[in-house]
């Protein structure tokens, strides 16, 4: 088992370093310069030499990119070109609205998605399936965008129980924060429950033909004793991997679901960063969205070892 961790945090490190570089080469790529766009088109030339100097642009790239990595390794971030603070208090007033927003939507995808997976499951071949399968079907074309739109138009317009947009703060009390993130989640977690629910089902439905599972039922175990005592728990090895990469879109992919219900996190801030040229924060944001996706990835490896003791073999 240590083996298996040591490897892939050795897995976890090249690919932070390689994500550093393409995150770096790609903003620095991005035609204009962020001086020039700060102080608009009559500048003079050194009053934009000066403000390049100032943030620090006028370094070779090779400079630029170490002491941006060095700078990320002490926390320190940098200082944003448009707020003129820290980015590191950016991203900490931010994160408190994203990190939420992902965990409230991933609990009420996988709220959906287990049930009606099994059930699916146990009904294979019947209507209920058939309906499941074609509601999930459904849930993945429709753009959560779109349903976004629906939602405030339903619950925020028309039954006004809901707000339409923005966010009320957690310093007016837990429910009154989540009630502001409950639209929005629920637009994040049909697309990803509709995919839960099929990658369920799928893998309950290739369980239940193995042959551990007819030997438990020659023994005497019914069908549902079976899928309970046994499927469900070998099942769920795909399930957490799914599981873990769905956390892992949801906190780095809600930029849409954000800028549609206005919300102060982390996406709307990586969009508005793009929009005015900010290039601290969007690769400093990116960068830290990328190694949360990176270690969350690595807790679903391990996990994935300790469920399935096979993959520990192998290392």
């Amino acid at each position: 088992m240590l083996q298996y961790a040591v490897k892939r945090f050795l897995s976890l490190c090249a690919t932070l370093i390689a994500s550093s570089l393409v995150i770096f080469a790609v903003v620095e790529v991005i035609p204009g310069d962020p001086a020039s766009f700060m102080l608009g088109l009559n500048a003079a030339p050194d009053t934009v030499a000066a403000l390049r100097e100032e943030l620090g642009l006028s370094g070779s790239l090779h400079t630029r990119y170490l002491d941006w990595i060095g700078g990320m390794l002490v926390g320190d971030f940098g200082t944003s070109y448009t707020y003129r603070v820290p980015v590191a208090e950016l991203v900490a007033a931010r994160v408190s609205v994203s990190l939420p927003l992902a965990l409230y939507a991933l609990i009420l995808s996988t709220a959906i998605a287990f049930p009606i997976g099994i059930v699916a499951a146990s009904r294979r071949g019947g209507l209920v399936d058939v309906g499941i399968m074609g509601s999930t079907q459904l849930g993945i074309a429709v753009p959560n965008f779109w349903f976004a739109m629906l939602l405030v138009l339903f619950f925020a317009v028309g039954l006004r129980w809901f707000s339409a947009g923005g966010f009320a703060g957690w310093d007016q009390g837990l429910l009154a924060g989540l009630k502001s993130l409950t639209l929005p989640a629920f637009a994040l977690a049909v697309t990803q429950a509709s995919i839960l629910a099929r990658i369920m089902r799928s893998a309950l439905i290739d369980t239940l033909e193995q042959d551990f599972i007819r030997t438990a039922r020659a023994k005497g175990l019914t069908r549902r004793q079976a899928m309970a005592r046994h499927a469900l728990r070998n099942a769920m090895i795909p399930v957490l991997t799914i599981v873990g990469l769905q956390f892992s879109f949801l906190l780095a992919g809600a930029i849409i679901i954000e800028n549609v219900f206005f919300l102060p996190g982390l996406g709307r801030l990586v969009f508005q960063g793009i929009t005015q040229r900010d290039l601290v924060v969007v690769e400093s944001v990116v960068m830290l969205l990328v190694f949360a996706v990176i270690v969350v990835n690595f807790m679903v490896d391990i996990t994935y070892a300790l469920v399935d003791p096979r993959l520990r073999i192998r290392s």
